[in-house]
């Protein structure tokens, strides 16, 4: 029986990250963390609001280090039509933008509602993330030699033409060892996972495996992506102390388990949106000419595995006059 095409929300979301990066652009390397933040923020929920939609936001960021947030729980769109989960990360980057380094990214994923998993009050996983070749192949609890071999052998490559991506953090020593030992090539990056693990699905990157412990919010929202874009993530609650392992074990979290992409979004009818702030491997950053500003953004529907590329440009006196949002 055919069917008509159904109602692909990215193209709605774009606009949310669009507002964002536009407002918190402006930020760019002045050192400002908050002030982006905040920017990024409010033009996110101004723009969510206006989406019909009924949604709870799942992951929210703010609560590692009180920065302005969507918080956990905030209902947003205009309570009308279908019900859906949200993940939200205002700015991937934020230390990024305001040094003025590569690759901060404003992103939101859309999912039908009860399909995220929610990460309670643990704020870190261990991950790896790959392409749509290396589907199917990886295993998080491998060694991680063995796990650079797979990948090599499904991209038709070597293992010394591979090139991963880690968290410039010193808890990844032994990693970083341990690929330079079995010959890959290593991508350190400051912040901003989200956009790492997207690297691994964009044919241009140079980028092959996402390996390391991140942010959890940040993994359930890049979860969205890869599995809209056609790769693989895996990931393992990381407790960074006793405490926390205690008290995420009372609220029934498995910390030895591997969380595949159905534990970590059950859906394939799940919608990706990211719009790059500064430039980076995956996306351009904002452009201003002084009248107008121009942006690059990444547009993903997981049911048809459509991943679409935006360019825009935007008239901001234009802008000036219709919306509440400082550009």
């Amino acid at each position: 029986m055919e069917t008509g095409p159904t109602r692909n929300l990215a193209l709605e979301l774009v606009r949310v990250t669009e507002a964002a990066a536009l407002a918190a652009g402006r930020q760019m390397g002045r050192g400002a963390k908050e002030a982006a933040d905040l920017a990024a923020v409010e033009a996110m929920r101004l723009m969510l609001n206006s989406i019909e939609m009924n949604a709870v936001i799942v992951i929210g960021e703010g609560e590692k280090d009180n920065a302005p947030m969507l918080f956990n729980g905030e209902r947003v769109g205009t309570g009308r039509g279908v019900e859906m989960d949200i993940a939200v990360d205002p700015i991937d980057g934020t230390r990024l933008l305001a040094n003025g380094n590569w690759n901060a990214i404003a992103t939101v994923a859309v999912a039908p509602r009860g399909t995220m998993f929610f990460p309670g009050p643990t704020f870190y996983m261990k991950k790896i993330a790959v392409g749509p070749e290396a589907r199917g192949k990886i295993e998080l609890d491998a060694p991680v030699a063995h796990n650079l071999q797979v990948v090599a052998k499904a991209r038709g490559m070597t293992v010394d033409d591979l090139t991963v991506v880690i968290l410039d953090r010193p808890r990844h020593e032994d990693l970083i060892a341990e690929v330079r030992q079995a010959g890959s090539r290593i991508r350190l990056i400051p912040d901003g996972d989200v956009a790492g693990a997207l690297m691994t699905c964009w044919p241009d990157s140079g980028i092959d495996i996402l390996l390391g412990i991140g942010g959890t919010p940040e993994g359930v929202l890049a979860a969205c992506a890869v599995r809209a874009m056609g790769g693989e993530i895996q990931g393992k609650l990381y407790a960074r102390d006793e405490v926390e392992l205690r008290h995420g074990r009372e609220l029934g979290y498995d910390y030895d388990k591997v969380l595949a992409m159905d534990d970590l979004v059950a859906s394939d009818d799940v919608f990706f949106t990211a719009t790059g702030i500064t430039d980076g491997e995956l996306l351009d950053g904002v452009k201003y000419t002084g009248s107008s500003a121009r942006t690059d953004s990444l547009v993903v529907r997981g049911l048809t595995l459509t991943v679409r590329e935006i360019i825009a440009t935007h008239r901001l006196d234009r802008l000036g006059e219709l919306s509440s949002i400082k550009y």
